[in-house]
């Protein structure tokens, strides 16, 4: 198993605070990592290219989860994708902190590959936190919204 370089992958997660970019990835042929971050969490996945015959060897690394995603009435994203809070631009968004939802209520839109796919409220109660930020990408298990 190849060791993952510490300094290089603090170097790669620099220039993503640096220039604002969410994803950046370096490959050597022999090495690949690749470092990408959301508004939650960041992620650094390094895999040692395959030789013939040998397997995909991966590791990665979270940071601690935030309080809300512990949160039993977290919903959390269930795709990749760009979340948005309202059905289109100019538009008031589908919920806003202290509002009253029903079970089945359209909360915010995830756009992944063109098509906009509702996250609807599990259960009915009142908004307590909205946690994602409008036209923000965001990550499969990612907390969105904390219905109480």
């Amino acid at each position: 198993m190849t060791q993952i370089d510490g300094d290089l992958v603090k170097q790669l997660a620099g220039i993503l605070n640096e220039t604002g970019l969410t994803e950046i990835e370096y490959d050597t042929g022999s090495l690949k990592i690749r470092v990408a971050k959301s508004v939650y969490q960041t992620a650094v996945m390094a895999a040692p290219m395959p030789a013939m015959g040998h397997a995909v060897v991966a590791a990665a690394a979270a940071a601690a989860p935030s309080d809300a995603a512990n949160h039993p009435g977290c919903i959390k994203s269930p795709m990749v994708g760009v979340a948005y809070l309202s059905p289109e631009p100019g538009k008031p968004p589908f919920v806003k902190v202290g509002d009253q939802v029903a079970e089945g209520a359209t909360l915010l839109l995830i756009e992944a590959m063109k098509t906009y796919n509702p996250v609807k409220a599990p259960k009915g109660g009142r908004v307590a936190q909205i946690i994602v930020a409008d036209t923000s990408p965001v990550e499969f298990g990612e907390p969105l919204i904390v219905i109480e």
